[in-house]
């Protein structure tokens, strides 16, 4: 018998200065069996930075077609594609090709540097990708704020990011390996 996502439930205020988006919005997040509570928080997180009300979680894990988190625009075209961890480097080909906008988050510390170091060179030909890494410590930090209920605030200033819970906050520290496009 497969085992079945664990359902997973937040409550996320966003407060993006650089943006001026100010929002609330009621997630529902699917944890797919083998997805630890790191993977799960750079979902969160990601969903964060990049608020919309179009913005939706994918299938991830569950199948390769779809990313981690997705915008489509209102005739079906894929605006913003983004995966979380250390997606194979032809399927982020083929995403580049699928969506005006591809961002992907990485995190993990030492593998996340050797899969950047493997695939860098191959990234450069996509002017529509950005590649982000996570410091180890603001990923770890961040799987401490899950919980089945979460009451989550994000707040983005002067490219600074902070997600918190009622009794912890993370400073979310970041690298730009491949800047974002800017279409």
């Amino acid at each position: 018998m497969a085992l079945k996502a664990t359902i997973f439930k937040a409550d996320l205020q966003i407060s993006d200065m650089d943006r001026n988006y100010y929002h609330e919005h009621a997630l529902t997040i699917a944890r797919h069996p083998s997805e630890t509570d790191e993977r799960m928080m750079v979902r969160v997180l990601a969903f964060a930075l990049h608020a919309h009300e179009a913005l939706a979680f994918g299938q991830g894990l569950s199948t390769d077609d779809e990313p981690d988190l997705w915008q489509k625009d209102l005739t079906g075209a894929i605006e913003l594609w983004i995966d979380v961890g250390l997606p194979d480097e032809k399927l982020v080909r083929k995403a580049c090709g699928r969506a005006r906008q591809v961002f992907i988050y990485t995190y993990g510390g030492r593998v996340a540097d050797i899969w950047w170091d493997q695939n860098c060179s191959k990234f450069e030909r996509s002017s529509n990708l950005a590649v982000v890494n996570l410091s180890v410590e603001s990923s770890r930090a961040m799987a401490k704020l899950a919980q089945r209920n979460m009451q989550l605030t994000c707040t983005i200033q002067d490219g600074l990011v902070w997600l918190a819970d009622k009794e912890n906050t993370v400073q979310v520290e970041a690298t730009v390996r491949k800047a974002p496009p800017s279409l």
